[in-house]
C-alpha cells in the first residue's frame, strides 16, 4: 500500500465534539476520535477545484458520490464490503478516525503517453469500525483534476475471506454506457439493461466488463470505470440492478473469463490489505476523456524493477512459420523501421494440444532467425499457450539464454483471484529474465505496466483481426484503451477489411499501444512493389510511445483525432465511423516556425472501404493554421507534421 510522499495533516473537526488527530500512519492508522460517529461526510476535491469526490455516513451507512464542475457523475451511491462469513462492512459501522493531505507532485515514466505524469490529488482516509463484529476497516477517496477514485483498507492484523463488495455506481437519468463483455463489440445501453450473459462454467448475469464508459444526457460529460492496483484481488464486473434502472454494482468474479481454472466463490488475503482502486476517469468534453487516462497509472504502483535499461518499446511483425518466413521477416523489419518479429501460435507445435515450447517444429531453425535477427539489430517474440507453461521460471530461463526478447501469451482467462496472481507472477518472472511480455485474449488492465514495464502491451478487446466496424474502431478510445495499452494488430492493406487503408494507418497514432503489431496477416511480399502501398512510410517513420499527446477532437462511437509528439515530430491520426466526416483542426499544439504537414488522406472512396485509395500530398503549415482533414466513410487520416 502507497503512502503518499508529501502530507499535510488536517486539522479539521468534521464530528461534533470530535477533534481530528493528524495523519501518521501508513495505512490510515491513527489517533481515534474520543467521540465515535455513525453520522458525518467529508469531500476530496482536485487541486484545480474541477472535481470531486463525497463520502458520507448516514445512520452508519456508507455512500460516495463524485462531481465535475458542479454536474453530477456518479449519485449517492453505495460503498462497503462482504465477508465470506456474511459480515457486510458499510451498512453498520462508526468512524474512528480522519486523515486529509494532499500531494501534487510529477513522475517520468519509463515510455507512455506522454513523458512527464502529473500525480495531483486532494485525499481523505476514514477509519471505521463495524459494530456487530469490531472489525476495524478504512476507506481511501481521491479527486485528480482528471476523475476519482476510492478503494478499501482491512486494518487488522491476520487474515480476511472476502466474497464481494457493496460497491454501486448511480448514474443521473438518460446515462447511457458501452458495455462489452469479454471481447465482445461495445453496445450503448441504459445501466439497466445490461444484457444478461455467460454460462454454466463462467459468471452469469447481466454483467459488463471494465473498461466501461458512460455518457451523459444533460451535462455534455463522459466517465469511464476502472481499476488499478489490483493484486491479490479478482478482477472486477459491473452489474445491472434489479428494480434500479440507473444502478450498476460492482461484481468480483468467481470463475475465469471463459470459464477454465479453479471457482473461487470466496477468496482470502492477508491483513491489513487494500483492494484494488475503483477509478472513475472524467472527462468535461469526450476528448478530454482519452487525454485524462493516465490517472489509472497514477494509482497504480510505482516501478518495481531496479533495471529497465532493457525495456524497449517498438514495432513488430508477425512471421510465417518457416525458418525462411523469419529470415524474410527479419530483412522486412529492418527495411521497414520495426524492431521485432514474431513467431505465433504453432512454432511449437498445435498450440492446444502441445504442452512443450521448448522445442520449435521442424519447419523453423529456430537459432538460425534469432543469431540472424540478433546481428540485424531485431529482436524475436515467441508465442507461448499458458498450458505449455509447466514452470515459467525454468522456460522463461530458457528463452533468454536463446536470446528471446519477448513473449506473447495466449489464451490468458483473467477473473479469480487465483489468475490475477498467476498473471503478475508472470510478469515479474518475465522481468527477471529481461523478456519483455504481451498478454493475449481477455485479460484486462489494471495499471501494472507502471509497476512491471516489461509487460508493454496486453488485448482484452475484440481485435482488429477480426475486422470490426469503423464504429467499434473509434468507440476503443473512449473505452477499453482508457484503462491502459491495446494490442490491436493493424491489418493495413487487407481485402476484409471494413475500413480504409488510411483509417487503418491512423490507428498508429490515435491508439496507445507501446507494441504495436503492425502488417497483421501480410508477408512482406505482399509490400514489395512499394509504389502500390503509400503508406508505408507513415509506419516506417511512427514510433510507439511519445513526448506529448493531445486529443484534438473526437465523440464516442463517431471520430477521433489525436496528435502524438515524439521529439521535434508530431504524428496525427483521425477516423471516422461509417459517416463520411470533415474535420477543422486547428494546429496551435505545434512549436514555434513552419512545418511540413505529409497527409496521407483516403481519395475518392472505392465499391467497398478497403478499395478507398490513399493520397499523399504536402503542404507547410503553422501553428495558426488550420487543417481540413475530409475523411470518406469507414475513413480517416494520418499527417506527419515535421519541423523545418
Amino acid at each position: 500500500m502507497d503512502v503518499p510522499g508529501r502530507q499535510e495533516p488536517s486539522r479539521r473537526r468534521v464530528l461534533k465534539g470530535a477533534a481530528v488527530a493528524a495523519a501518521t500512519a501508513a495505512l490510515g492508522i491513527g489517533s481515534t476520535y474520543p467521540a465515535e460517529a455513525s453520522d458525518a461526510s467529508v469531500t476530496a476535491t482536485s487541486l484545480d477545484g474541477t472535481t470531486s469526490i463525497t463520502m458520507s455516513l448516514t445512520g452508519g451507512t456508507l455512500q460516495w458520490s463524485a462531481r465535475r464542475n458542479g454536474a453530477t457523475v456518479v449519485a449517492g451511491s453505495a460503498m462497503g464490503l462482504r465477508l465470506s462469513d456474511g459480515t457486510t462492512l458499510g451498512t453498520d459501522v462508526v468512524l474512528t478516525n480522519y486523515q486529509h493531505w494532499h500531494v501534487d507532485t510529477t513522475w517520468n515514466p519509463l515510455y507512455g503517453r506522454n513523458a512527464t505524469v502529473s500525480d495531483a490529488y486532494q485525499e481523505m482516509r476514514w477509519n471505521l469500525r463495524d459494530n456487530q463484529t469490531s472489525i476495524n476497516f478504512g476507506v481511501q477517496i481521491r479527486a485528480y483534476a482528471t476523475g476519482v477514485a476510492f478503494r478499501y483498507v482491512l486494518l487488522d492484523s491476520g487474515t480476511a475471506g472476502i466474497a464481494g463488495e457493496l460497491t454501486t455506481f448511480v448514474f443521473p437519468d438518460g446515462t447511457l454506457v458501452y458495455s462489452a463483455r469479454d471481447e465482445d463489440d461495445y453496445n450503448p445501453v441504459a445501466p439497466g439493461s445490461i444484457p444478461s450473459t455467460g454460462s454454466s462454467s463462467t459468471d452469469t448475469g447481466p454483467l459488463t466488463d471494465l473498461p466501461l464508459t458512460a455518457t451523459y444526457s444533460d451535462s455534455g460529460l463522459i466517465a469511464c470505470v476502472c481499476e488499478s492496483a489490483r493484486a491479490n484481488y479478482p478482477r472486477t464486473m459491473l452489474s445491472s440492478v434489479p428494480g434500479q434502472p440507473n444502478t450498476l454494482a460492482a461484481y468480483l468474479m468467481r470463475h475465469t473469463a471463459r470459464g477454465s481454472g479453479p471457482v473461487q466463490t470466496t477468496f482470502t488475503v492477508p491483513t491489513p490489505f487494500a483492494t484494488s482502486w475503483r477509478a472513475v476517469v472524467i472527462g468535461s468534453t469526450h476528448a478530454e476523456l482519452v487525454d485524462n487516462a493516465e490517472l489509472v497509472l497514477n494509482l497504480a504502483p510505482a516501478g518495481a524493477l531496479a533495471d529497465t535499461s532493457w525495456i524497449k518499446p517498438g514495432k513488430v511483425f508477425r512471421s510465417n512459420l518457416t525458418t525462411a518466413d523469419g529470415l524474410a521477416g527479419v530483412d522486412f523489419a529492418v527495411a521497414r523501421g520495426l524492431q521485432y518479429i514474431e513467431y505465433d501460435s504453432g512454432w511449437y507445435g498445435p498450440e492446444h494440444t502441445s504442452t512443450d515450447a521448448t522445442q520449435p517444429i521442424a519447419a523453423i531453425d529456430l537459432p538460425k532467425v534469432i543469431s540472424y535477427a540478433a546481428g540485424k539489430g531485431i529482436g524475436v517474440f515467441l508465442y507461448v499457450n499458458p498450458m505449455a507453461i509447466p514452470n515459467a521460471d525454468s522456460l522463461f530461463a530458457l528463452y533468454r539464454s536463446w536470446g528471446v526478447a519477448g513473449i506473447k501469451l495466449g489464451f490468458i482467462n483473467d477473473g479469480t483471484q487465483a489468475m490475477t496472481n498467476q498473471i503478475i507472477a508472470w510478469a515479474r518472472t518475465a522481468a527477471a529474465h529481461k523478456l519483455l511480455i504481451d498478454m493475449h485474449d481477455d485479460v484486462r488492465p489494471f495499471g501494472y505496466e507502471r509497476t512491471y514495464p516489461n509487460w508493454i502491451s496486453m488485448e482484452g478487446v475484440r481485435g482488429n483481426e477480426h475486422f470490426p466496424t469503423a464504429t467499434h474502431n473509434v468507440t476503443l478510445p473512449f473505452a477499453r484503451n482508457i484503462g491502459g495499452p491495446m494490442d490491436y494488430t493493424i491489418c493495413y492493406g487487407q481485402s476484409r477489411d471494413r475500413t480504409t487503408n488510411a483509417h487503418q494507418m491512423a490507428m498508429a497514432a490515435v491508439y496507445y499501444q507501446p507494441l504495436d503489431f503492425l502488417y497483421w496477416y501480410s508477408a512482406p511480399s505482399q509490400y514489395s512493389n512499394t509504389s502500390n502501398w503509400p503508406g508505408l512510410p507513415w509506419f516506417d517513420a511512427i514510433p510507439t510511445v511519445w513526448d506529448q499527446s493531445r486529443t484534438l477532437a473526437g465523440s464516442i462511437g463517431e471520430y477521433i483525432a489525436v496528435a502524438r509528439r515524439s521529439g521535434t515530430t508530431w504524428y496525427l491520426g483521425a477516423m471516422t465511423n461509417e459517416s463520411a466526416r470533415t474535420l477543422s483542426i486547428p494546429l496551435s499544439f505545434l512549436g514555434s516556425g513552419t512545418y511540413t504537414a505529409t497527409i496521407y488522406a483516403d481519395g475518392t472512396p472505392g465499391s467497398s472501404p478497403y478499395r478507398t485509395p490513399v493520397t499523399v500530398s504536402t503542404q507547410t503549415v503553422t501553428s495558426s493554421t488550420t487543417l481540413r482533414l475530409a475523411m470518406a466513410p469507414a475513413g480517416g487520416q494520418a499527417v506527419v507534421l515535421s519541423h523545418d
